[in-house]
């Protein structure tokens, strides 16, 4: 879906994934400052919405996904994932309830297969399905941001800000008071020095939970069974993932920034193997070109990597 606020000044359209919101709008560090500062806020309305209703909407839920929702109190912001039954990560879920609803949305574009997967394991329980995406848009306002929610219909109060669910046809009028809109280019360099994953950009189709750090943030290691618990608790209890995260801190003296699936080395044989790949890249305003990527496990820590033709230092997000 196109944005309306593609049409406020200075809206450079997103391209890829991103595409139907701005990836700026003329000035993205100043975007990102503003960000950072608490002002502003971010169209995030490409992404999916669905929503869970009915009694059994948490107690069905809690069977299905990575996050223990079977007593979630409303207002609580949660992420889960949906697991392949080899426990290989198929959708990532951001949603909050707010006593007789789950709202969730998801990356752009899954929302059809998310729905589709769900209606198939509803069964007897009473819990009732919806996209939602026509209806609703996500906005995200930084935290700090002094902006009210009113005129939202659920909130998710996160650390480093709000996502708010509003009417998709009230967008443009409630966005119009929240102050300069950033693009999802700043959203993302923000995203990236969190160190905060995505799927389909820090995700493959052999992903586990343990490789990005959504083992912390979206994996509850305490429940009950659901698909692909095995392996998460084989992994967790008597190995290590095969894959890490790292963060990398990229040569500012190279013009381009190396695009998601270029090929990392180690910066000391840069004809050797490969030994992973870049998730994620954006342009700090403060760190300069910064990126994620995915490398074998056993890298060492302080190796510098080269990521294409860019060299760049490594953080540990994952442990070795």
């Amino acid at each position: 879906m196109k944005s309306p606020l593609l049409a406020l000044p200075g809206a450079v359209p997103a391209e890829g994934v991103d595409e139907g919101v701005a990836a700026h709008y003329g000035d993205i560090f100043r975007e990102q400052r503003n960000l950072s500062q608490g002002t502003g806020f971010v169209d995030l309305s490409h992404r999916g919405v669905v929503t869970v209703t009915g009694e059994d909407r948490l107690v069905w839920l809690h069977l299905l996904l990575t996050q223990h929702v079977l007593e979630l109190p409303p207002q609580q912001a949660v992420e889960a994932l949906v697991l392949s039954a080899h426990g290989h990560v198929e959708h990532a879920l951001y949603l909050v309830d707010d006593g007789t609803t789950t709202w969730v949305h998801v990356e752009p574009g899954t929302q059809g297969e998310l729905v589709a997967y769900l209606e198939r394991m509803k069964f007897l329980y009473r819990a009732e399905i919806a996209d939602a995406t026509a209806e609703y848009a996500v906005v995200h306002l930084p935290a700090g941001s002094p902006v009210s929610a009113e005129g939202a219909v659920a909130v998710r109060e996160l650390p480093y800000g709000r996502d708010l669910f509003v009417p998709r046809a009230e967008l443009a009028e409630l966005t119009a008071g929240y102050g300069p809109a950033a693009g999802i280019w700043a959203y993302e360099a923000l995203r990236i020095e969190d160190h905060r994953p995505r799927l389909g950009f820090e995700t493959d189709h052999r992903t586990i939970p343990h490789e990005v750090d959504w083992l912390r943030t979206a994996v509850h290691l305490q429940k009950g069974c659901y698909r692909g618990q095995e392996t998460v608790a084989r992994v967790h209890n008597l190995g290590r993932p095969p894959r890490r995260l790292v963060f990398l801190h990229l040569d500012g003296t190279e013009e381009s920034l190396p695009p998601h699936g270029t090929e990392v080395r180690l910066a000391a044989d840069p004809d050797g193997r490969v030994l992973g790949f870049v998730t994620s890249s954006a342009r700090h305003h403060e760190l300069g070109p910064i990126a994620l990527a995915i490398v074998k496990r056993n890298v060492p820590v302080d190796a510098v990597l080269l990521a294409g033709t860019v060299l760049g230092n490594q953080d540990v997000i994952v442990p070795q």
